[in-house]
């Protein structure tokens, strides 16, 4: 089929474009602004693209995906609806053209996403069963967010954000899920979201189309997960899951992870992480087993240790005896809490110094003002900027920021910061360094965008530390 794509420069869409292309279409796409890296990939995987949006593209097209972020009055989309042109969603084409005859994993939840579809499908390809993958990341080794095989397994991140302009439910209803992972389950997204109720109702949605020969496993300590998993376990099989509990194939023994009496060395850290792990291990055991391999439990927990990690999740860009960056993806208050905790705990003996860009969606409104409040315990000094857009939300529902720095030395004990931008963050950092000059620091950078550009400089001004 001839295929063009509206919006093919988002890293998921691209990513679906390089598949389609492999799969034997003739792929074309448009977007306005294609940067580096998707740039580059499409012009290395020969499918052409046009900037901005030209209705005359569309013509002698047999099919148009529609992006996410596309919207009515787009020229191409006018054109497309006015011609009668057959259309489809990223996550339908997904499951029209990729997912067919597959048994699909299906990794859904509020954080951990990326990181445990990125586990599964390593593990999974440890073992020899050639799974296939989309997920909206990069490892750190640089193995990009979608591989297509042959193999019957395939691993696909589960989004509860929706699907496009003409489909308003979440994207990982199109997925057609043997087995799924629920990884936690709070309130996000509150730029259509209301309430968490509403967010459970797309989370029943997609239980209520997991086959009763499949199964969903769902983390133990969510309320949410456990009423919704509860009410599920009717008509199919769940089970519940925690790391360190008395049923977990991995614990925390006198300060090390182990299996049994098996001593694990990961390339990621933090009982988040290890949740993460312990759902990776249980499904792919679950699948190793049906499928009659030997030794399921040896070849994943050598598989766990080779899992190079997720680029932007923990990653680690300077470490020196006396310094270390890390960069990390978390937003969400929960995500922050947990993110300081972890490695506060994987490197005691360091300052922890946290700055905070609000960038997502939720993290430029004020429902979570209080919860923010409380995100930032461990750390010795906190720097937030201002949101990043501040026209995104009317002032009456937008965070505020200063508000939030008021409150941060009273609940979270931490010295705070307002930053007017990213850039004078980095002046504020400069000018406090020196009081730390006897101290081991760790700087833990948090943002699910660029943060201004300033990991190179937050980098320089680590190594000076020498």
């Amino acid at each position: 089929m001839k295929i063009h794509l509206i919006g093919i420069g988002g890293i998921a869409m691209g990513n679906l474009a390089s598949m389609l292309s492999k799969l034997g279409h003739e792929v074309s796409g448009s977007d306005s602004g294609v940067y580096p890296p998707m740039s580059d990939k499409l012009k290395e995987w020969g499918i052409p693209y046009g900037e901005g949006f030209e209705a005359s593209r569309l013509k002698g097209k047999d099919l148009i995906v529609v992006g996410n972020a596309i919207s009515r009055g787009n020229p191409e989309v006018e054109e497309m609806l006015n011609q009668g042109m057959e259309y489809l969603s990223m996550p339908q084409a997904l499951s029209r053209f990729i997912l067919v005859g597959k048994k699909v994993i299906v990794v859904a939840g509020t954080h951990g996403k990326t990181t445990t579809t990125f586990l599964i499908h390593h593990l999974l390809k440890e073992a020899g069963l050639k799974p296939g993958l989309f997920v909206g990341g990069i490892r750190k080794d640089g193995f990009p967010g979608f591989e297509y095989s042959d193999g019957k397994y395939f691993v696909i991140e589960g989004d509860e954000y929706d699907t496009a302009f003409f489909d308003k439910s979440s994207k990982f209803l199109h997925y057609r899920p043997t087995y799924a992972v629920l990884n936690a389950l709070d309130f996000d997204h509150a730029d259509i979201f209301k309430d968490i109720g509403e967010i459970e109702t797309m989370f029943a949605r997609l239980l209520r189309i997991v086959p009763g020969e499949g199964k969903v496993f769902y983390w133990s300590k969510s309320s949410s997960l456990k009423k919704l998993c509860t009410a599920a376990s009717k008509f199919l099989k769940v089970e519940p899951f925690d790391f360190n509990g008395k049923k977990s194939i991995l614990s925390w023994k006198k300060g090390e992870l182990v299996s049994d009496s098996t001593v694990l060395h990961t390339q990621f850290f933090g009982d988040h992480n290890y949740r993460n792990a312990e759902v990776s291990l249980r499904i792919c055991e679950e699948i190793l087993t049906k499928e009659n391999i030997d030794h399921p439990r040896k070849i994943l927990l050598k598989g766990l240790q080779t899992f190079p990690g997720v680029k932007r999740r923990q990653e680690i860009r300077f470490q020196s005896p006396r310094s270390i960056v890390i960069e990390d993806f978390a937003h969400h208050p929960v995500a922050v809490e947990e993110t300081i905790r972890s490695v506060k705990k994987a490197f005691p003996g360091f300052k922890i110094i946290s700055l905070f860009e609000p960038r997502s969606a939720t993290s430029h409104r004020n429902v979570f003002q209080k919860e923010y409040s409380y995100a930032f315990k461990g750390s010795a000094v906190t720097f937030i900027t201002e949101i990043f857009n501040l026209k995104k939300v009317s002032k009456e529902n937008r965070l505020d920021v200063p508000k939030l720095v008021l409150k941060l030395p009273k609940h979270s004990g931490t010295l705070p910061f307002y930053c007017k931008n990213p850039q004078d963050l980095v002046q504020k950092l400069r000018k406090i360094l020196p009081q730390f000059q006897r101290d081991k620091i760790l700087i833990l950078a948090m943002s699910n965008g660029s943060f201004g550009g300033i990991y190179p400089t937050l980098e320089k001004m680590a190594e000076e530390r020498l």
